[in-house]
């Protein structure tokens, strides 16, 4: 179960789309994070490595060495 509040700009929109088509406003809720789920978590856990690497906390592989380590150097 999930609780969340939306701008009312926002629940107004969701609440008339609801409407028009027969369908909860919960239903468009859950296809909105499956949709974007992917992409915040590709975000947000890029943002964390960068600051890992600028931080010194963490090491960067170059390309070059990345296709030596897996046999797919030319």
């Amino acid at each position: 179960m999930l609780a969340l509040r939306l701008p009312p700009e926002i629940e107004v929109r969701l609440d008339e789309l609801a409407k028009r088509t027969g369908r909860s406003k919960s239903f468009y809720a859950r296809e909105a994070i499956l949709e974007h789920l992917d992409d915040l978590e590709d975000v947000y856990l890029a943002e964390k490595r960068l600051e890992d690497v600028r931080s010194g906390r963490s090491d960067t592989v170059s390309l070059e060495e990345l296709m030596k380590a897996y046999g797919l150097e030319n």
